[in-house]
């Protein structure tokens, strides 16, 4: 999603160009492969272009910095959360053990991701300057 009319078409262009050079990649053998992933490659350096060329938005910028305690507990949670659910599959053997395993890890990644990493960006945030 883009915030700029500018940010949406260099983000369009973007995903065309990588899409055909992935297209290209794919059927690399071929001639028309040779030439989607050339396209694309061309597309994609004109994506960065337009990237580069946006100009910031306007208004106030945060100058407090973001608690960084908070933004580590939550980035712990988030991958412990997989850690739990990547262990627990080989630690039981039983399917009822392992959707135990996997839902108490999700529920410590979700925790993570939905309520710490939010809470560290909207102790700043911008609309509290």
């Amino acid at each position: 999603m883009a915030a700029t009319k500018s940010q949406g078409k260099a983000f369009s262009l973007f995903m065309v160009g990588l899409t055909t050079a992935c297209a290209g990649i794919a059927y690399l053998s071929s001639g028309s492969g040779i030439a989607a992933l050339i396209v694309g490659l061309i597309v994609v350096a004109v994506a960065f272009g337009l990237f580069l060329s946006i100009k910031p938005l306007e208004g106030k910028v945060p100058e407090n910095i973001q608690p960084v305690a908070l933004k580590l507990a939550g980035l712990v949670a988030a991958l412990g959360g997989w850690m739990i659910v990547l262990y627990g599959l080989h630690l039981t053997a039983t399917v009822s053990g392992r959707l135990t395993t996997t839902l108490i890890g999700f529920a410590v990644s979700l925790f993570g991701i939905l309520y710490l990493l939010p809470m560290a960006a909207n102790k700043n945030a911008i609309w509290k300057a």
